[in-house]
């Protein structure tokens, strides 16, 4: 066995003997060794490449190993590692900043956190103490964390067996592809989902809700583009009722839907904004929330009954100043959205119209799905055996995939070139045309 393939053996070894994964079943788990990575590539011990259009858990927005990160991590190793939060740091500060300048005006303070999960736990609590109210409004079609609260908002299986928390509703959001409304058009779908939302908060009792918790776009779901109308109809909904309304940017945020945030889009303003992910492409952990200044002042005389031991991390804020900075100089967030539009939605398309195993695609940036079906008419989601071997097929090409349910997301880094997306682009039509024969 030469050193290298040893290497891979060893960390595979180690991996399941010692190792406890999310969301699986731990027995026969052979995950993928991985050594190293430059860009939207990584490669095992032994050399074999991958092209990464996962981002890992799309969190990778600027690439592996972006020399600007790297160097930034270090230097701020070298000169403070680690610092509580009851101090004033200058590099948090410069983060925050950083941060605050890309939200809407009227956010001006930042809450950091260790990631996207307890993000949301803050901007929850948050809102529940600014309004002296309890209920939490969210779709079924979400992921907003694991956490405590986080897990409970969320709308999909793993929800049900970690239902410990209190006061969370759930309502069903747009998706026009499989509508629960009866609609055949976008605006139809968004005015019946609006009406929805609105008689669900009715009748729970519009003063005792404290917030709508929805995804700017719902990521881990399907990427969900909202169609016309729909978060403002959200906005104008919360502002009838006095209820804070909290946008999850955690994977939609910082340049994966070619936008800094993804409301940018579509001029809405929230209350509360959670971020993780994208902000430094999750070379340190971190996360946070951006507080508009009406609940930021709420807390002016009032203590805040949060805290984390690593909250503002300094090599987080490092990172996420160099991250941002790099973004900003190299153009990065403007070549996602180019590539996504000129690049990617074509491809797509192009896949879409020949393989009867397309159903729909959709996205933005560098944020799309690939939605499988068995059955175009009556649109009937594509097996889970089948979408194992779609997975299968693609590592074997050499491109890492994101598969959530009978979806292929198709997140690759905002940096990605159109070289690479044309060597993704004939994995999936290889991998699709096998689907096709199959069915």
């Amino acid at each position: 066995m030469t050193v290298t393939a040893d290497l891979n053996a060893r960390t595979t070894e180690l991996d399941q003997g010692h190792v406890f994964h999310s969301w699986s079943a731990q027995g026969g788990l052979a995950l993928l060794p991985i050594a190293g990575g430059q860009g939207s590539r990584v490669w095992d011990h032994s050399g074999r490449s991958y092209l990464d259009f996962s981002s890992q858990l799309v969190n990778v927005n600027i690439g592996h190993q972006h020399p600007a990160v790297v160097a930034a991590i270090q230097e701020q190793a070298a000169t403070l590692a680690t610092i509580g939060p009851a101090t004033a740091n200058l590099t948090r500060g410069v983060a925050a900043q950083r941060i605050a300048a890309r939200a809407p005006e009227g956010f001006n303070k930042v809450f950091f956190t260790n990631g996207g999960a307890d993000a949301i736990e803050n901007a929850i609590r948050m809102a529940r103490l600014h309004t002296g109210r309890d209920k939490v409004v969210s779709t079924y079609r979400s992921y907003h964390g694991n956490t405590g609260g986080a897990i409970v908002a969320t709308g999909d299986w793993r929800r049900i067996p970690n239902e410990y928390a209190r006061a969370h509703v759930h309502v069903f959001g747009p998706y026009l592809y499989r509508s629960e409304f009866w609609a055949t058009t976008p605006e139809q779908e968004s005015e019946r989902a609006l009406q929805h939302l609105r008689r669900v908060i009715e009748s729970e009792g519009p003063a005792s809700v404290a917030a709508i918790l929805l995804e700017t776009i719902p990521g881990t779901a399907g990427v969900l583009m909202p169609p016309p109308g729909y978060l403002a109809g959200a906005r104008a909904l919360a502002d009838e009722f006095g209820i804070m309304l909290i946008l999850d940017e955690v994977m939609a945020g910082f340049g994966r839907t070619g936008e800094w945030l993804a409301l940018d889009a579509f001029g809405v303003v929230p209350d509360l904004i959670a971020f993780a992910k994208g902000v430094n492409s999750g070379y340190v952990p971190v996360g946070g929330v951006i507080i508009s200044d009406p609940i930021a002042r709420t807390f002016d005389d009032r203590v805040f009954p949060g805290g984390l031991t690593y909250s503002g991390h300094p090599l987080a804020a490092a990172s996420i100043v160099a991250s941002m900075d790099a973004m900003e100089s190299e153009g990065i967030v403007t070549h996602a959205k180019q590539v996504g539009a000129d690049v990617i939605g074509p491809g797509l398309a192009t896949l879409a119209d020949k393989h009867p195993v397309v159903g729909e695609v959709r996205g933005t940036g560098v944020f799309w799905a690939i939605e499988l079906v068995a059955d175009p008419t009556t649109r009937e989601p594509l097996s889970a055996a089948l979408m194992g071997r779609a997975k299968g097929e693609l590592v074997s090409r050499g491109v890492l995939p994101f598969i959530a349910d009978n979806r292929i997301h198709v997140v690759p880094p905002c940096v990605v070139t159109e070289d690479e997306v044309a060597e993704a682009m004939v994995a999936y039509d290889e991998v699709l045309t096998l689907l096709d024969e199959e069915l």
